[in-house]
């Protein structure tokens, strides 16, 4: 059968696929595919891998409601119109846990960077302001002991607290859902998070809750030494609200692994100031994750094409 893949991947995946038999053809250009190529490669093919920026809509899942399988390259899947496509019988898979660890190490890559003004520091170099040691230049926020707040503790936020925890002795709470077991950590409600937090990160699924749920008033709420770190989905947070949280020092700092909108405006007014840190959605970009999320994808595949339960199905 033919299976279109919408950006290139790692060859793994690829690989397994074609040694099944089956015909695999890849977007290969660096701009994001269009909406019209979309269609017409899905019209031709048996299944898709997916990336989490392409749009399956209800309107795409009618028009191509042959498909037997759509494979997302990602944890997220709320691109895909899960409810349309299981009502026409296309199976939708997602790549959870095989990059949990990247991810969760991205977070902490990003709280590092910004509690000790790393990146700042360097930019400092380039424009050649570097001229002698300063005692009280750069000063940043020790970790050691402090309160880390989770939203939405599942397998990447579990990750980071656990490794904050055992590295810099942070206090954990978190908010979510559900009661989490075997979790060193206390469940508190929003506004306490907000309240107690050194640091809150951010590790939920996007939705109608938490949609821009970070927004002025929030931040209103958090420590004017906290900090942000955003490596879910850029639209748990207002980027306005946070750019003017940044700029008034109504929090003291944030590192964002995802925007609002992303791609981001380079042009953004919030990549003007000094105490943010900014990096392109590469939280799961180790060859270690990468691999092995191009693995899963081709998995689900060869499973929905064989009539079987996905290795990691969402419906």
């Amino acid at each position: 059968m033919k299976i279109f893949i919408t950006k290139s991947i790692l060859p793994s995946g690829i690989t397994l696929l074609k040694e099944q038999g089956h015909t695999v053809e890849v977007y290969e250009e660096n701009t994001p595919i269009s909406k019209e190529t979309l269609y017409e490669k899905a019209k031709t093919s048996d299944a898709l891998i997916t990336m989490l920026s392409n749009q399956i809509d209800r309107e795409f899942i009618k028009e191509n409601n042959h498909l037997k399988v759509i494979a997302n390259y990602a944890v997220g899947f709320n691109n895909i119109d899960v409810e349309a496509a299981t009502e026409h019988g296309i199976k939708v898979g997602n790549t959870p846990d095989v990059l949990t660890e990247a991810t969760a190490d991205m977070a902490l890559a990003l709280l590092m960077d910004v509690s000790r003004k790393t990146s700042e520091s360097f930019q400092s170099i380039k424009d050649g302001h570097w001229t002698g040691w300063e005692p009280k230049g750069f000063l940043g926020q020790s970790l050691r002991g402090k309160t880390l707040g989770i939203f939405g503790a599942g397998r990447i936020g579990q990750c980071f607290a656990n490794t904050c925890r055992l590295a810099f002795g942070m206090n954990v709470i978190y908010c979510a859902r559900t009661e989490k077991d075997n979790f060193q950590a206390t469940k508190v409600s929003f506004e306490d998070l907000l309240d107690q937090s050194d640091v809150i990160s951010v590790h939920c699924d996007l939705n109608n809750e938490t949609k821009e749920l970070f927004d002025i008033e929030a931040f209103k709420k958090m420590k004017e030494t906290s900090i942000f770190i955003n490596t879910s989905r850029g639209q748990v947070h207002n980027e306005a609200d946070l750019e003017l949280a940044l700029r008034e020092k109504i929090i003291w700092g944030a590192g964002l692994d995802v925007t609002n909108p992303e791609p981001m405006n380079p042009k953004s007014k919030i990549l003007e100031l000094p105490n943010i840190t900014i990096t392109p959605h590469i939280g799961s970009a180790t060859i270690t994750a990468r691999e092995e999320m191009s693995l899963l994808v081709a998995t689900n595949i060869l499973n929905g094409l064989n009539g079987e339960e996905l290795k990691a199905g969402v419906n």
